[in-house]
């Protein structure tokens, strides 16, 4: 699932861990050593600082020496000043290793630790930049898909899960003071915006008992041997959480949001903002992973565009030529869509099997299809993979979304983008190559939506559709998203209004206001989101025209895939130093 970067991780723990450097330094372990054992102490203590993300990383605890850990559910900070000087201590103590005598893998582990931490310092400064409630991706959307999904491996879990929701409250208000935080400082989102998310709290709450989370506990705890007393005293105590802590706590953000929702002083992109265009240029090199600057995004999405569309219209003309296509070439998509399998569990068998040769052979783990409740539909993603302990990848969940399922093309393209070979492949395969642990913390998100985003498009060509009709969909689908990203650089760092943007997708002939409106707000409540599945799509293309011109005969389609999977989640500059050298 995709993960958005609210307040950054915060290392707290400096003082202490600078100290077991200090002691590791004057033993006799080699430097592959002690740098290990600072990326093992590293994760612990950063895996340690919440308990969902403790929950979601590691089945067993314990076997990472996390014993007896309070919990919490973390909580949002304002002081720019105390995390850049964290983030700076942070560095120092990784620049006190010797990179060059680590082995490669350690090296790898030091590079992507070292870019997480640069792009994070420099964030830092920007603190109350960041907007932990956007649409789809925000803390309000994601945090009950997190408690719903929450594993109980013992009754000590399910006792730990209602103290999380016990801490909802506390939790919220500390994300309702960043906000007060924001406002004050002039940075408080857009009124429209508010307004949306004020309606997606109400929705949530006014589901009452058929709220997901009381039917996806009780699913939860068929995983446990209980009594049926048992049993029934835990339903009837998550009934009491929820309504004492967990429907409160969202109207409190309720009635935060209409306090606040007319102190925004900037509803347009946030170049409009002081330091804005700096600030989405850091945003955007952190959530896409590429080193490039903002007008040279937009010229590759151009360049990109135009391939997309010179592509688009030779399969096209090669179709209208071909009588075995005939007129289903013009066809939209539902038409095409009519008689491609609409079963999941078969789709997804299907797309593991169509990989093969082309991507080195996955691990054998299990899969279940879950459906977002219908009333929470238009506030979540279409679909989304829920990333597995790294532990216990065995066991993996897709969500699908059927209120954005229009037809069963996007049905198997979207399955292809959240399982084979996208996010879950992606995820159990790196895994299976024995990363260090810390590299699981540090999110990439370039690399892992952009990866999903271009087997995405490869899907179209395994579906079943004609090679013509395959083509055509998968550039259109590309030239749509590359329009979405121009828009997102268009509004946050050019400055375009609404009447831009309508102006901007007329050009391409997409002319519904209304539509047009909705990406908008989209774009706007959520900066730089369409940019990591666009920018990491199309960095992986340049990567690969690269690799086919440096490897020569030597290139293949799977070898290309191993490295990528294998060098795992890091910045596009990182992978092209291990690929290529460069």
């Amino acid at each position: 699932m995709s993960k958005k970067r609210s307040v950054t991780i915060l290392i707290i723990f400096l003082c202490t861990l600078l100290c077991f450097v200090l002691f590791l330094k004057f033993t006799d372990k080699d430097e592959n050593g002690r740098f290990e054992e600072y990326t093992a102490q590293l994760f612990t203590e950063e895996v340690s600082s919440n308990t969902i993300s403790l929950h979601y990383t590691l089945k067993n605890p314990d076997a990472y020496g996390i014993h007896d850990m309070p919990v919490s559910l973390g909580r949002f900070f304002t002081d720019a000043d105390t995390m850049c000087a964290s983030y700076e201590n942070a560095l120092a103590l990784l620049h006190s290793y010797d990179r060059k005598k680590l082995s490669e893998k350690n090296r790898l582990t030091y590079d992507t630790l070292e870019h997480s931490l640069e792009l994070s310092l420099k964030e830092a400064s920007y603190t109350l930049y960041e907007e932990p409630l956007a649409p789809l991706t925000g803390t309000q959307s994601q945090l009950p898909v997190l408690l719903s999904e929450y594993r109980f491996y013992s009754t000590e879990d399910c006792d730990t899960y209602l103290e999380l929701l016990a801490e909802i409250p506390e939790y919220f208000r500390s994300m309702i003071e960043f906000e007060r935080a924001k406002s004050d400082a002039g940075l408080f989102m857009a009124s429209y915006n508010a307004d949306a998310l004020i309606q997606e709290c109400k929705t949530f709450v006014q589901m009452g008992d058929t709220n997901y989370l009381y039917s996806s506990f009780e699913e939860r705890l068929k995983e446990l041997e209980l009594s049926s007393q048992e049993r029934e005293h835990y339903m009837k105590k998550n009934k009491s959480h929820i309504e004492k802590y967990v429907f409160p706590a969202y109207l409190e953000l309720i009635n935060a949001l209409n306090e606040l929702r007319t102190t925004g002083k900037n509803s347009c992109g946030l170049c409009h903002l002081p330091d804005g265009s700096k600030y989405y240029e850091l945003s955007v090199k952190a959530q896409t992973g590429s080193s490039r600057s903002i007008p040279e995004l937009q010229a590759l999405t151009l360049s990109q565009m135009a391939e997309d569309s010179k592509a688009l219209h030779e399969a096209l003309s090669s179709a209208m030529k071909d009588s075995s296509v005939g007129t289903d070439a013009s066809s939209n998509r539902s038409d095409l869509a009519a008689g491609l399998d609409s079963d999941p569990e078969r789709i997804l068998k299907g797309l593991k099997s169509d990989i093969s040769g082309l991507f080195p052979d996955p691990p054998n783990v299990n899969t279940s299809i879950k459906y977002v409740q219908k009333e929470m539909e238009e506030y979540l993603s279409p679909a989304f993979y829920m990333i597995p302990a790294i532990d216990d990848t065995k066991n993996n969940v897709i969500y699908i979304n059927e209120g954005h399922m229009p037809d069963n093309l996007t049905l198997f393209t979207t399955l292809a983008h959240e399982g084979y070979p996208g996010h879950l492949y992606q995820t159990v395969y790196y895994s299976s190559t024995n990363p260090d642990p810390l590299r699981s913390l540090l999110g990439f998100g370039g690399y892992t939506e952009g990866w999903a985003t271009y087997c995405e498009m490869l899907s179209y060509y395994f579906s079943g559709l004609p090679k013509e009709q395959a083509s055509m969909m998968q550039h259109n689908s590309s030239i749509i998203l590359g329009l979405y990203a121009l828009a997102d650089m268009g509004i946050h760092y050019d400055g375009w209004t609404l009447l831009d943007t309508v102006a901007f997708f007329r050009d391409y002939g997409i002319t519904d206001t209304d539509t047009i409106e909705s990406i908008y707000n989209l774009i706007i409540g959520d900066p730089g989101n369409y940019l990591k599945y666009y920018i990491g799509y199309v960095e992986f293309l340049e990567l690969k025209k690269d690799a086919v011109e440096k490897w020569g005969e030597e290139f293949s389609q799977e070898r290309f895939h191993k490295e990528i999977l294998e060098i795992g989640p890091s910045s596009f500059t990182t992978l092209r130093k291990y690929m290529l050298g460069t």
